[in-house]
């Protein structure tokens, strides 16, 4: 895939996309995630970018909203299925849904809501959602402990991008290797000829260390997996909550994350955690020791009386003897037992046996001295031994915990998208059950996959329309038919929304009553298509339709315009008159932009021109007599109904009534008045209608 063909996506973005693992595929599935982790791309900006991948991929030019009406519709409808969804993922995913006149990706999108409409909202679902979030791969991995050592530029190049988290260093020979030993715990010679070299500190050869990077670095695994560790927790609940097939062994991916800590290093050792602890207890346990001894001493002395010959005593100050000797000849045994009180307490409060045990027994001397002191140089050999252990330990269980992990990092982000690709598909699900939705039929059969459609020259479906359609037998003009159908635009619960039913082919006008429903029809209109051609669930019962080039709505401009205005207006009716066949056209009381006089001959003008274009348009109008009356050829003329007055409330049916001039609410107010008042004025009046 060329990178840079894909709509939006310059130069830089795309050297930005290249460095991604399989960007393709990222591009070609839609994973938002993955593609906001190329260097400098937001999540916003990385649905955009999966948005035009699918345009491109679908070789479609876009542009099926064609006026700011139905960018506003589509915008409404995303929001109300972004409404539903637990993760941000699945919000910046459902932007990659748009309405399309490819049949392929309204096909595409259409299994993906077909299989979302058989999911079922669960509460225990949604909870485990809402821990789950895309992975990331830190940046920030660094293991300052160990270095790889060559004497070749190339391979130290190779080195440097195989493995970037350890220091990568140049040496001429063992003599700069040894110093590299001395500086580092674990020095890697990436050269065969270091094979038997003899030199101190732990330096291993290993030839073909950049093939088994998890070995060398086992950090950047568990890197990895520590610091996704609750969002994996999470996927893994919700797998076992949906009952969704996994593509690793759960008990396995937990029981190794049981394994590791927040930081990255390995948990639940005993023999790790035991040496780690005696290291951080060792000043402190061996402070303890001494004050032991000390104090065994310190009782000795209270409790006893030490008498001492004149002759003994001035020979031991001519010897220069002091406290140390009385000690050792009067309180030989007390002394040895304070000894052996303190070197107990250090070996078992740090826990130590074997060679350990001996080096922490030295750390106590036996010579004789009041208080008892520590022998520094015991206590750093120690130090140094249980750090040596505790790191060759370490190092162990996470060269063992990394080959549990590593093989399982492209599993994980697997279950981990199929849980976020779950919330996408359940937030389709509960907008779908919400309001009360069916998958659209296509009359199409590149959508619907219909072996009894039969196809036009251009592709789109021969069927004939619905009953009550009327499209001439050599037009081209699309339809819809909807019924039942509950526009999610009304601000009222979607229980309370009256149902419609309207169909309609070719060019139509629409009548009604103010207040009667004409802008919510052509809403539902609006949303109804958009929705389809997204390739989503419709809210009605059931919708028939043919697949529209591109969706334009002309919303009711408020007051008369100026004649600027005016003219950019039918220039743009102009433009759309001139353009490609299969647009569907709502317009919604277009006389209101200049004089009743002028507006139905301009209507009725802009009707003939989509009629010959075998365009498909609702027009909305109060002036539909004069329109038809003025137009050159037999314009369809539906009502929406008003059925009369009661308490100074309109009754209306909603669903528009074919070839049928609907009346007007003055007509309905005059026609009350004559029967109430039964005068001449009102019959008069009525007459005029």
């Amino acid at each position: 895939m060329d990178l840079e063909a894909i709509p939006g996506v310059g130069e830089k973005t795309a050297d930005a996309l290249a460095d991604l693992d399989d960007p393709e595929r990222a591009l070609r599935e839609g994973n938002v995630a993955r593609i906001a982790e190329a260097p400098g791309v937001t999540p916003g900006r990385a649905a955009r970018i999966a948005r035009g991948a699918i345009r491109a991929e679908h070789d479609d030019p876009g542009g099926f909203l064609g006026t700011d009406r139905t960018r506003e519709i589509h915008s409404a409808l995303l929001d109300l299925l972004q409404d539903r969804t637990v993760t941000s993922y699945a919000a910046r995913r459902l932007e990659t849904f748009y309405p399309s006149a490819a049949a392929s990706r309204i096909e595409e999108a259409r299994s993906i809501a077909g299989l979302a409409m058989e999911r079922e909202p669960d509460d225990a679902v949604l909870e485990a959602l809402s821990g789950v979030e895309p992975l990331s791969a830190p940046s920030d991995v660094r293991v300052r402990d160990r270095c790889l050592a060559t004497t070749d530029a190339e391979r130290y190049s190779e080195a440097k991008e195989a493995i970037p988290e350890v220091a990568i260093e140049v040496v001429d020979d063992a003599r700069g290797l040894a110093e590299l030993a001395r500086g580092y715990a674990t020095v890697v010679a990436l050269d065969e000829s270091f094979a038997g070299v003899d030199v101190d500190g732990d330096v291993r050869v290993e030839p073909d260390a950049l093939e088994r990077p998890a070995e060398v670095v086992p950090e950047r695994a568990l890197s990895f997996f520590a610091s996704n560790r609750e969002s994996l927790r999470a996927a893994v609940a919700v797998h076992r909550a949906a009952d969704l097939d996994a593509p690793l062994d759960l008990d396995a991916l937990e029981a190794a994350l049981e394994r590791l800590g927040e930081d990255g290093e390995p948990v639940g050792d005993e023999e790790l955690e035991r040496l780690q602890t005696a290291l951080d207890d060792l000043d402190t346990t061996v402070s303890t020791a001494e004050s032991v001894a000390t104090d065994h001493l310190r009782d000795s002395l209270r409790e006893r009386e030490v008498s001492v010959e004149g002759a003994d005593l001035l020979s031991l100050v001519e010897q220069g003897a002091g406290v140390e000797s009385i000690l050792d000849r009067e309180l030989a045994d007390e002394h040895a037992e304070a000894v052996e009180a303190a070197r107990e307490h250090l070996v078992d409060a740090l826990e130590l046996d074997g060679t350990d045990a001996e080096r922490a027994r030295r750390i106590i001397p036996e010579d004789p001295a009041f208080p008892v002191e520590r022998n520094d140089d015991e206590l750093s050999r120690l130090r140094e031994s249980l750090r040596a252990e505790a790191e060759r330990r370490a190092a162990k269980r996470k060269r063992e915990l990394a080959d549990d992990l590593a093989g399982m990092r492209e599993d994980a982000r697997a279950l981990v998208r199929a849980a976020l690709e779950l919330d996408v598909e359940l937030a389709i699900a509960r907008f779908a059950e919400d309001f009360d939705c069916s998958m659209p039929q296509f009359a199409d059969a590149d959508v619907a996959g219909d072996a009894d459609s039969t196809l036009a020259g251009d592709g789109r479906s021969a069927v004939s329309p619905p009953e009550g359609v009327v499209v001439d037998e050599d037009s081209e003009a699309g339809w819809i038919d909807i019924e039942g159908g509950r526009s999610p635009l009304l601000d009222e619960p979607p229980d309370a929304i009256e149902p419609v039913d309207y169909a309609v082919g070719g060019v139509a006008l629409l009548s009604g009553v103010n207040s009667g429903g004409k802008t919510s029809t052509l809403d539902l209109v609006a949303a109804t298509v958009t929705l389809a051609q997204m390739g989503l669930p419709v809210p009605a019962d059931d919708v028939t339709l043919t697949r529209f080039d591109a969706l334009h709505y002309h919303a009711k401009t408020q007051g008369t315009l100026d004649a600027g205005a005016f003219e950019a207006t039918v220039r743009e009716f102009g433009e759309l008159a001139a353009g490609e066949d299969g647009a569907l056209v709502l317009v919604d009381e277009l006389e209101s932009i200049t004089e009743p006089g002028a507006s139905a001959k301009i209507v009725a003008g802009v009707l003939e021109a989509l009629h010959d274009q075998d365009a498909t348009g609702i027009f909305v109008s109060h002036l539909a007599g004069e329109i038809a009356e003025t137009a050159a050829f037999d314009v369809a003329v539906d009502g929406i109904q008003a059925e009369g007055l009661e308490d100074g409330e309109l009754v209306v049916d909603r669903s528009p009534r074919k070839d049928h001039l609907a009346r007007s609410t003055p007509e309905l107010i005059v026609e009350k008045l004559a029967d109430e008042q039964g005068e001449d004025f009102y019959e008069d009046l009525l007459a005029k209608f």
